[in-house]
């Protein structure tokens, strides 16, 4: 079965400075093996993508070990930059209006205001925004009168909410990350304390239970690739987040397996809609080859993300990436990724 090639709207590569866990060589060669042929880098780094120097400093690191195509957000921090030298350069700014990993949280409504305003309409604002700051951002978007994404929304109030926001004309669009999909806080005992911290975290099972009966409200799956070591997570203050790029594929072939997503779901939330709100490239000659048949078990020791694990050990799914190709090369072979250090494209270029 062929797939077109996954765009991931939000992932962490964690370069610079947490390159131990993850960088733009580890986390892309992740990408392709699951599926994933563009991703969109989180600017919460340290140091942080604010301005231009960070700017610059990110997609050089990108540009030199990327094996998969590539964009950057700009993390919205509390000044507003001159956005006249940047909109046409990221894939979109990023507001974070609850717990962050990292400095960039805008606790003030007119800091919030001032982003909505400063950037042209056609740069997509994401924002991490949980319970009533998901709808004060809703709000203030419709006041401004400019489309607004919503991250790893996670509880049936949010859902419900984004739901009457559609039918009220606002233009709002959001994502689900695959944890939310298929983890509850039941789980959180079975991965671990310290390992299953992640924001937002795991939600209850009629959470997850309403995301499911609201597919239609979703426009895309993301998976908040965010890997953090073994070591950091079991430490005294585990950092919050999932790996996420080598299972999500899995987990949703899996799905249409059990009867409860299909494939036009998958491409439509996984490829089509991401393009559409981030303005993103076509990638010609690019595909994925899958095995809804295969049946295997999930593997943190087989996988290519630096960090050494998954909340997924042990799972016993069916349906498995077989081949990846970009732009007529093959990427991926059987879990061999064969595309070269630095081999991907900027999306903005």
């Amino acid at each position: 079965m062929r797939l077109p090639g996954l765009v991931d709207v939000h992932v962490h590569m964690r370069e610079p400075g947490g390159t131990h866990k993850e960088d733009w060589d580890s986390g892309t060669a992740a990408a392709l093996a699951g599926g994933v042929t563009m991703v969109l880098g989180m600017p919460n780094t340290r140091p942080a993508v604010t301005d231009n120097q960070t700017l610059d400093e990110a997609l050089a690191a990108a540009a030199s070990k990327a094996r998969c195509d590539y964009g950057q957000y700009l993390g919205a921090g509390p000044v507003v930059p001159d956005v006249s030298g940047l909109a046409e350069r990221i894939a979109g700014v990023k507001m974070y209006l609850d717990q962050t990993y990292g400095p960039l949280r805008l606790d003030e409504m007119d800091l919030w205001v001032r982003h909505f305003s400063a950037w042209p309409v056609q740069v997509p604002v994401a924002v991490h925004a949980e319970g009533r700051s998901l709808a004060a951002a809703i709000l203030l978007a419709s006041l401004a009168d400019r489309p607004v994404h919503l991250c790893h929304v996670s509880t049936r109030e949010e859902i419900e909410v984004i739901r009457m926001a559609k039918q009220s004309g606002v233009k709002v669009t959001c994502e689900v990350a695959p944890h939310h999909l298929f983890l509850c806080e039941e789980d959180a005992a079975a991965i671990g304390a310290g390992r299953s911290e992640v924001r937002p975290r795991l939600a209850r099972r009629r959470d997850v239970e309403a995301l499911w009966q609201n597919l239609d409200v979703i426009d895309c799956f993301a998976t908040d690739h965010a890997p953090h070591t073994l070591a950091e997570k079991e430490g005294e203050n585990p950092p919050p987040g999932f790996p996420g790029l080598e299972t999500a594929l899995p987990l949703f072939l899996n799905a249409v397996t059990e009867g409860r997503l299909s494939l036009e779901d998958i491409i439509q939330r996984y490829v089509t809609a991401p393009r559409r709100i981030f303005h993103l490239p076509e990638q010609a000659d690019t595909w994925v080859e899958v095995d809804l048949d295969a049946a295997w078990e999930v593997r943190a020791a087989e996988m290519h993300s630096r960090c050494g694990w998954t909340p997924f050990e042990g799972w016993k799914l069916r349906g498995r990436v077989r081949s990846v190709t970009l732009r007529g090369q093959e990427v991926v072979r059987d879990g061999q990724v064969l595309a070269k250090v630095g081999s991907g494209r900027n999306v903005r270029l």
